[in-house]
Order: C-alpha cells, then structure tokens, then sequence
C-alpha cells in the first residue's frame, strides 16, 4: 500500500507544530526575564493570550503558507521569515489586548521580548529540525526502494535527474531498460547497477525488496502495457511518466511528482500520513499492552515448553514483510526441535497442497502430538497454545520493532514466496499482521490458496483504521471460542 504525501500546509506539519511550541516557549522565557517567574498559565489573562496566541499563530502558518519551501530555504532567508512571523505575532497581541481593553494590564516588558525570544527559539528549531532531517536521508531508513524502468534513449537523464532530485526519498535499487539497448544486465549507469531486461522486470519485483517502479518511456516507444499489468498484478506501486498515460479501472490513481517528473501513480491502494499514523500508534499501544503480557506468560508457558520439550522457549524464523523485506518472526516454541528437518517428509500431507503454504490436519511436530497404534490422536501443550494463539504474543515485538502491525496478511516464508506467481505478490504490498481478514474468515476451513490471496488484496484495497478495528474485535471472538490457531 502507498504512502501518499501530504499536499499544502499538511506537508510540513512537523514546522508547524514545534513552531506553536516555539512561541510558547517564547511566552515563558519574556515572562520569566521580566521577573514574573516560570508559571505564565497561572494569571488568567497571560494564560488566554497564550492560547489565542497559538491559535493566532496556526492560522498565520497556513493561511500564509509560511512553511512553504521550508527545506530548501537558506539561512538568511530563514530568519527573515520567522522575524516576520514576529511581527505578525505581535502585531495580533497587541490588538488583542486593545480589543479586550486589557493593555494596561499586561507587562510591556513581556509584550516588548515576547517576539525577540519567538525569533532566536523558532529560527534556531527550525534550522536544527532541518539539519535533522538532511542528515536523515544519509541513511537508508524509513527510504523505499525504487526500480527505474526507461527506455534507451532517456534512460541516462532519468537517472542522473531521480538522484539528483528526489531529495532522498528513494532508495534507487536499480534500473532496468525497457525495449533494450547498449547497456546489459550488470553494467552501471550513473552509479545505479542494471538489474533486469524488460522481460525480467516483473520476476526482479517479485523476488526483490523493490516498493516502487518509475516507467519513463519517450514518444517514440510502444506504450509498456504488458510490462504494466505485470507490475500491477504484483501490488507493487507504479509511477508512470504522464507522456504515456492510459486508464486503470479498479486501481487507485493520482497525479504527483517524483523528483522532476510528472507522473500518474498506481497502487492496489494508498494512505494518507496521518491514516498511516494512526495505524502505528494503534500498534505501538497494542504492542506495549501485547509485550506486557508476553512478559507475564513467560514463566508459565516458558516452563511447560520447556518440560515437554527441552531446548530453546523462542522460536525465531526468518519471514518475508512488506514488499519482500525479510525479518525474523518471533513465537513461543510450540514443536519439537526437529520440526523444520521433517516438514518436507510431511508436504505430501499438506492441506494447501501447492507449497505456498503449509497446514496439516495433525500435525505430529507439534509438542504433545502422537498418532497411537489405534489411530487415534493424543495432543499436548503444544497443540493448547497453538489452539489458544498463546505461541503469537511473542510477535508483538515484531510489532514494537516496525517490522508487523497486528492487523495485516501474515507473513510467508522465503520458500513459500519464491513459488508465487505474479498476483500473489500483492499480498506483500503491506506490513504483515498478527491477525487478518483470512484469519477471521474461517482461516481453518480454508485450503485454497488462492481464497486465501483474494482475501489479503480484499483487506489491502478496502483498508481503513475502522475495518483493523472490526478485525480486531472479530479475532477476539475467535480466539475465545479457539477456532484454530493464528
């Protein structure tokens, strides 16, 4: 799923936000010098210029657009913005307090310092935010991986022209021509390795950590339509130079920029910042009360693992995340030591029998598990947690760490992901959850997998902090009535 960005003032509500605090810090320090003390919200009536002052200052910051252009302005350029900022500050002060015929009332001393402290705190935290985030983009953190696919004869000012000015957005992976050319897979242009011909294009998706692909062709090659299908199909995001525009019915579309180019954007779906924020704080708060209790079962299930199966109480696994990321996945240990050693024994056994995916209707790898000479089947203290979802709360560190929500698609292992096919790829175009709309549609009685990637994209292109909220509420239900393990 995409991550659109914020248009207009919405943008830069990072400025907008630490420069309200500013002012307030201002207030306080003017107040302070002035020999009133710390305490400015205690008097009523510094306290209600403070907070009209705030609101006065929101509303400048938008209806001005003073934030506009804020990472590319110069120091100069900075100060003069935020001393008028000041101004306009103060000027609003002072006609509050004529209004409120409150003048005589309020220290000339604070009302004189009010804008020299708003400008040295606010012009000092907005240069020092920006160098924050300057020197965040040298590193690869929170950047999403981009596949540049050109044609020959724009492929090289493409390039040159994305690392020059996407401002750090991207990780740009690698490129790829479209229609050919001189360039053979493992040369460089511009620094930035080849990494596939046309035809490969959608297979590199699939099998590398690849968020997003830029399509720039010139008018004098064939519109990509096969190559954009393909890509599409996979879920992954797709940017497309608006010289070879065609409509997508059933995909999400819009008009942006990347770097210099004008583009139509394609994706399964997108989210606004702050739905994507929302979605984090739920899993930030879910993961501390997730990991708590975690901490609280340890030494009770901890100890039965352990007694039924001496080794390790975690299991760490290697899993693959949004887009093809890998992580490790972490559980309460519910089967033997030699589980993965005796699953391809077993594959002939399996429900979903095509290797994407792997369930068995007993599975004697579990701890406890026994088929007795009768046929009959004994199960133990590792069938209990996996019935009961006890073997999933070791997850919410997944959570905490960034690498799962706990709603989402759960999250395939490498094996599994190397038998996709092009379509099931989208199934990866968001983080992975503890818990999902295949997990509380009868996830048991489900042996198609096909069924199972239908409900994943359902969840990805209908998404909203509402449905994680029914899916929430929905796996609750499950678990207590211990409808199969998650």
């Amino acid at each position: 799923m995409y991550k659109r960005n914020s248009g207009g003032w919405m943008k830069h509500v990072d400025f907008i936000i630490l420069d309200i605090l500013c002012l307030q810090v201002a207030l306080t320090l003017a107040y302070a010098c002035s020999g009133y003390g710390w305490d400015i919200y205690t008097p009523i009536l510094y306290r209600n210029v403070a907070m009209f002052l705030g609101l006065a200052d929101l509303m400048l910051l938008i209806c001005r657009e003073t934030m506009k252009g804020v990472i590319r302005r110069g120091h100069f350029r900075e100060f003069t913005m935020t001393v008028k900022q000041a101004v306009f500050i103060e000027g609003i002060a002072l006609l509050y307090l004529f209004l409120l015929q409150e003048g005589q009332n309020y220290s000339r001393p604070v009302l004189l310092l009010m804008p020299v402290c708003y400008s040295v705190v606010a012009y000092a935290v907005r240069e020092l935010w920006k160098w924050h985030l300057q020197k965040k983009k040298t590193s690869d953190e929170g950047k999403s991986a981009l596949l540049i696919a050109a044609s020959e004869d724009v492929v090289e000012r493409v390039v040159k022209t994305i690392k020059e000015n996407n401002y750090a957005q991207y990780i740009v992976a690698g490129v790829s021509l479209i229609g050919g050319g001189k360039y053979s897979v493992g040369e460089k242009i511009d620094g930035v390795p080849v990494v596939a011909e046309e035809a490969g294009i959608p297979h590199y998706v699939c099998q590398d950590w690849i968020d997003e692909v830029l399509v720039v062709t010139s008018d004098e090659v064939p519109y990509p339509g096969k190559l954009l299908s393909q890509l599409m199909e996979t879920g992954v995001t797709v940017h497309l130079g608006l010289a070879k525009v065609m409509s997508e019915p059933g995909k999400k579309q819009f008009v942006e920029k990347i770097g210099p180019y004008t583009v139509l954007t394609t994706s399964i779906n997108y989210a606004s910042s702050f739905q994507l924020f929302l979605k984090r704080a739920m899993d930030i708060m879910g993961g501390l009360v997730g990991c708590t209790i975690t901490v609280l079962l340890l030494p009770f299930v901890g100890t039965a693992i352990y007694l039924a199966s001496p080794g390790p109480i975690f299991f760490a696994q290697e899993r693959v995340g949004k887009n093809g990321k890998r992580f490790k996945m972490y559980k309460f240990r519910s089967m033997y030591m030699d589980a993965e050693a005796r699953k391809a024994e077993l594959m002939k056994d399996n429900r979903l029998g095509d290797g994407k995916m792997f369930k068995l209707d007993f599975d004697p790898r579990v701890i406890g598990n026994k088929i007795l000479p009768d046929g009959s089947h004994k199960t133990g203290i590792g069938d209990f947690i996996r019935r009961t979802s006890l073997d999933e709360f070791p997850q919410f560190f997944n959570v905490l760490k960034g690498d799962m929500s706990i709603v989402g698609t759960r999250p395939p292992l490498i094996s599994e992901t190397n038998l996709y096919e092009l379509h099931h790829k989208a199934r990866l175009a968001i983080k992975p959850g503890i818990t999902g709309m295949w997990q509380v549609s009868g996830r048991s009685d489900i042996t198609d997998f096909e069924e199972v990637v239908r409900l994943d994209r359902e969840y990805i292109s209908n998404w909203n902090i509402g449905m994680d909220i029914k899916i929430l509420v929905k796996t609750v239900m499950v678990v207590l009535k211990e409808d199969g393990s998650m």
